[in-house]
């Protein structure tokens, strides 16, 4: 129960950056933390705005905390929390960093790649694996997804 309770802590910081992006970009927004639960980075998607298609929170945010970790490219005992499944680019990031956690909010039926479509961050053929969990404050993630979409959709 205690995990559950910083896991949901940590995705309020991560809706927080999304909320606060600005942008015309989806509304995603990840936080990095430290091992002691301390915040490293935080970013929201920037694709649109940045005209590059690798500005995805998680990998704007993965950048930003291995710079203030100091450890190189390395995050070892850091903790992603990010507010949408992530996409088979940024679930690679995140195996490759070494980090021990990513928590995410909603999941994401067309591109996620943490169970939805494949599973990157759990492939046992990978030699390092994340601790995952998923759904974590996952109707406030969701509806802040649907509320980006309903006006561009109708």
């Amino acid at each position: 129960m205690e995990q559950l309770v910083r896991w949901e802590s940590m995705m309020r910081s991560a809706l927080d950056a999304a909320r606060a992006s600005g942008s015309d970009d989806i509304p995603i927004g990840a936080v990095v933390f430290d091992p002691d639960g301390v915040e490293l980075a935080r970013a929201s998607n920037r694709r649109e705005a940045d005209a590059d298609p690798t500005a995805h929170a998680e990998v704007l945010a993965l950048r930003a905390a291995a710079a203030a970790f100091g450890d190189g490219w390395r995050l070892p005992g850091c903790t992603l929390a990010v507010t949408v499944e992530p996409c088979t680019m940024c679930a690679g990031a995140v195996t490759l960093s070494r980090m021990d956690a990513l928590v995410f909010g909603a999941w994401e039926p067309k591109t996620g790649a943490v169970g939805s479509l494949w599973d990157v961050v759990r492939d046992p053929r990978l030699a390092h694996r994340p601790q995952v969990r998923g759904g974590v404050l996952e109707d406030e993630c969701r509806e802040l997804m649907l509320d980006f979409f309903r006006p561009r959709r109708s």
